[in-house]
């Protein structure tokens, strides 16, 4: 089974994350701030981060790059989830070194496309 970990301060979000990953057959995972998020995948190794960028803290972009930086953690996928929707915002998230872009409100269409297309390069 395929375990997600999904950092997320809005509570509505990460329930409507875990409940269509849940569906879809995914281990679950979640952290509510950027510290806790880089602390849980260090521990945990999930095969994928869904990672806000607007986060109490650090800031997703900034747990990105504590990600990166660690070796156990550096490979491992991570997509952005944010609100932020001008192309100004998706280019800096996309420099950051994310590897996919997901919008606020999340459409689950794209969502789950963005989430089996980062896992599709992962071995099971």
């Amino acid at each position: 089974m395929r375990t997600v970990l999904i950092v997320e301060d809005n509570e509505k979000n990460m329930k409507l994350l875990r409940d269509v990953l849940g569906f879809k057959g995914y281990a679950v995972l979640e952290a509510v701030d950027g510290e806790s998020g880089v602390a849980l995948a260090a521990e945990r190794l999930p095969d994928l981060v869904l990672m806000d960028i607007q986060l109490p803290g650090i800031n997703g972009v900034e747990a990105l790059r504590r990600l990166r930086a660690a070796p156990a953690t550096a490979a491992i996928p991570v997509i952005a989830v944010t609100a932020s929707v001008m192309d100004q915002d998706r280019r800096q998230i996309i420099e950051a070194g994310f590897d996919g872009f997901v919008s606020k409100p999340v459409n689950l269409k794209e969502f789950m496309a963005a989430v089996e297309k980062a896992l599709a390069g992962r071995a099971a």
